[in-house]
């Protein structure tokens, strides 16, 4: 599942991030801050009428991503305790 798939509320984890092309800057930007194999991921909120951006919380920290970055996260839906 892609994380711009993720419903509101919703905590996945990380599985990959893919590249668009070789030397996808994006990607590696995302990999930079922190969405990594086996890091959880909670949507906070939507923008306006589902429209951009997400807000998605990494441990106590919270990006705006754009609904296409979003996009290339993969994300599994994380198993109730």
């Amino acid at each position: 599942m892609r994380l711009s798939d993720l419903p509101k509320g919703a905590t996945a984890v990380v599985d990959r991030v893919d590249d668009a092309h070789a030397s996808d800057l994006i990607a590696q930007r995302l990999r930079d801050l922190g969405f990594v194999a086996g890091e959880p991921v909670r949507l906070v909120a939507v923008g306006p009428l589902g429209a951009d951006p997400l807000l998605i919380q990494i441990g106590s920290t919270r990006f705006a991503l754009r609904r296409a970055e979003a996009a290339r996260v993969i994300v599994r839906a994380e198993l109730a305790a």
